[in-house]
Parts: C-alpha cells; sequence; structure tokens
C-alpha cells in the first residue's frame, strides 16, 4: 500500500506558514508529498528558491498553473538547476518550447514507481492544447511498472475537471482539481478505482477572497479599477488530501485534509 498526501495551492507567505508548521507531524504517515506551488510567491507565481524551501520541507513534488510563470525568476531556475526543477512541473499541455514538463516519474524511499501528471483546464481560462488528449499522450509513454499516478488537474470548470476524473477512471490513481482555492465536499472514489475531488482547496488565508485581502478585492468589483491584491493573514488553514492505493495503483481509500492554524 502506499499513502500520498497532495496540498493544495499554498498561497503567499500565510500559505508556507501554515505549510511549515504542520508538514513536520504529517510526513511520517505518507510515502509521497506533493503541493500546488503556483501561489507561493506572494499569491501570484512561484520562485526556484522557495521550490528548494519546499524541498527541504519533505515534499516530492510541486505542481503549478496559470500562475506558474508570473514570477521570471523561475525561468532562470530551470535553466541553472535542471535536477532539482525537473520535480517542479507546469501544466503538460501548455504549448510546446516551454521550459519544464508536466509530467514527472520517481520512487518512493521503498523503491515503488510513481508519475505525477499536471494538466490545465481550457474552460474560462486561455486556448491551450486539450488536456484530455495530453493525458493519453502522456500515459501511453508511461512504463507498465508505474501504477501510482496522480493527476493535478488545475481547472475552474467543475464540470471540465469532474468529465476528466471520469475519462481518466481505471487508468490513473487520482484526479484532484485545483485552481479555485475552495475545498469541494465530493471527495470519492470512482467505479474503476480513481479517486476524485473537484478541488482540493488551498493552504493560505482563508480570511479573505480566495486567499487575497478582502478590501483589495472589493475594490475591484465596486470601481473595476485594478490594483494589488495583497494575501489576506488570518485563519490559515492547510487543505489537501490524503491517500491510500493498492498495489495495483488503485485507490482504496482518499479523505480531505484540514489543518487550521491556531
Amino acid at each position: 500500500m502506499m499513502r500520498i498526501l497532495f496540498i493544495g495551492d499554498i498561497f503567499g507567505s500565510p500559505g508556507r506558514e501554515i505549510l511549515r508548521r504542520s508538514l513536520p507531524a504529517l510526513l511520517p504517515h505518507y510515502d509521497l508529498v506533493i503541493a500546488n506551488g503556483e501561489n507561493a510567491a506572494g499569491g501570484f507565481g512561484l520562485t526556484g528558491e522557495l521550490a528548494e524551501e519546499f524541498f527541504e520541507l519533505g515534499i516530492q513534488v510541486i505542481t503549478t498553473g496559470n500562475h506558474v510563470w508570473d514570477r521570471k525568476e523561475l525561468f532562470a531556475y530551470y535553466r541553472d538547476f535542471p535536477e532539482p526543477a525537473a520535480r517542479v512541473l507546469r501544466p503538460a499541455n501548455f504549448p510546446p518550447g516551454l521550459p519544464g514538463a508536466g509530467v514527472y516519474q520517481g520512487r518512493t524511499a521503498a523503491g515503488e514507481a510513481y508519475a505525477i501528471i499536471n494538466l490545465q483546464g481550457r474552460v474560462f481560462l486561455p486556448a491551450i492544447d486539450c488536456p484530455f488528449r495530453k493525458a493519453d499522450e502522456l500515459l501511453q509513454a508511461l512504463p507498465a511498472d508505474c501504477r501510482a499516478i496522480l493527476v493535478d488537474f488545475h481547472a475552474e470548470a467543475t464540470s471540465e475537471k469532474q468529465a476528466l476524473g471520469w475519462y481518466l477512471d481505471g487508468r490513473v490513481s487520482a484526479v484532484l482539481g485545483t485552481h479555485t482555492h475552495v475545498p469541494t465536499a465530493d471527495e470519492r472514489l470512482l467505479p474503476k478505482g480513481t479517486a476524485f475531488q473537484t478541488d482540493v482547496g488551498m493552504t493560505g488565508p482563508y480570511a479573505g477572497v480566495i486567499g487575497c485581502r478582502p478590501e483589495d478585492v472589493l475594490s475591484r468589483f465596486l470601481t473595476a479599477r485594478v490594483g494589488r491584491l495583497a494575501p489576506a493573514r488570518e485563519d490559515l488553514r492547510l487543505c489537501g488530501v490524503a491517500l491510500e492505493l493498492d498495489s495495483a495503483g488503485h485507490a482504496t481509500a482518499i479523505r480531505r485534509i484540514e489543518i487550521r492554524g491556531e
């Protein structure tokens, strides 16, 4: 059996704070820890320095999404540190020619093979390649002994997320949604053995609007003026899911995780 912890979008310094405080107690219970880090730098983007911090904390693979390139420092990280940067994924269905990759293959400390796939949706997001067809392509290229396969589907529409879950049911261990920063109460095991949740939620401040200070967001809605969005600071929570897989890579359990700060 393999136990996996997937941590939802880490949002700014408040998200990093609750992560640092909570993760050490969680690590001994899992064989593999993955986190979405696309909002880790001030709520928008990721840097190589922060990626290294997450690796030192015990996270093995970092996924991202539409904000992956918001911090241009990440391009230099891919160029100068290709080995650790291989564990920082960007959506696989982005246009060709960009740094990085959308799939990572590794092994746990016990030697069990796994693959992490990062895809981005197309509904209400920029037009990119089809995530369904890209998933088919990536799965065909994986070796036969890689049975534990987790998909981070970074998408806006709940229908698109659920559709991909059903499309990949039985072919991957889990399809877990990110991007909307609001945890959904629909965690379940699909009929053929794939764990699914529409959105695992955010690791960061919930006393705001998807991580940002309410006053900043309200100003945008009330005046239509685009101003700076700063992270909120209160009601910190680490949100994600815990998975259990059998030897065939089928999910046997999925459980929502929510750890609240003091």
